[in-house]
């Protein structure tokens, strides 16, 4: 492939990126339900994002993630910036993984990536009690990080098999992150 086709492969993909990601919180804006829940579903741009940093890094830029997850926060009614600045953190840790993941197993990668969710969710919580800012109630925390990890693998099949986010070939790893 030549370079001028995988570039413009790279920037499709990262419109699909959006595009995804716009669609999830379009549906999370929708007012469907007006009563409180007593459960939560899971946190599909969370579970996306990793997938995608995770098997195709040059898909999603730091700006990108950064540009998302802010307007995330801002639609959402988060305080700006917390919750991108912990989630783009974990996505550059996951990317920063990709060559090793992309040879180990895909329990390694679930395992990856289950600790980057947990890890998240319970930073969130703490600095939010630190700085005396209200915060969901643990019990839905707790229900919407299990969620998460459950929809995490139907995330990734998704990605793999509707979208073709395969996981990346040596030669494109090191093409795309200017590898040794």
């Amino acid at each position: 492939m030549s370079d001028g086709t995988f570039q413009s492969n790279v920037w499709g993909m990262r419109a699909i990126f959006f595009a995804l990601i716009a669609i999830i919180l379009f549906f999370q804006l929708l007012p469907l339900y007006t009563a409180p829940r007593g459960w939560t579903g899971p946190d599909l741009v969370m579970a996306f994002a990793f997938a995608w940093a995770v098997r195709r890094p040059d898909y999603v830029p730091s700006g990108l993630l950064a540009l998302l997850f802010l307007l995330t926060d801002l639609l959402l009614q988060r305080p700006p910036g917390l919750w991108a600045a912990m989630m783009l953190v974990a996505c550059e840790s996951l990317k920063s993984q990709a060559r090793t993941l992309r040879d180990a197993g895909y329990f390694t990668e679930f395992f990856s990536v289950a600790v980057m969710i947990i890890g998240v969710a319970l930073a969130y919580q703490v600095v939010l009690a630190l700085f005396l800012v209200g915060s969901p109630i643990w019990s839905l925390t707790i229900i919407q990080t299990l969620m998460t990890l459950v929809a995490y693998p139907v995330a990734a099949i998704f990605s793999q098999t509707a979208l073709g986010v395969y996981r990346i070939a040596p030669g494109d790893l090191d093409r795309t992150l200017g590898g040794s």
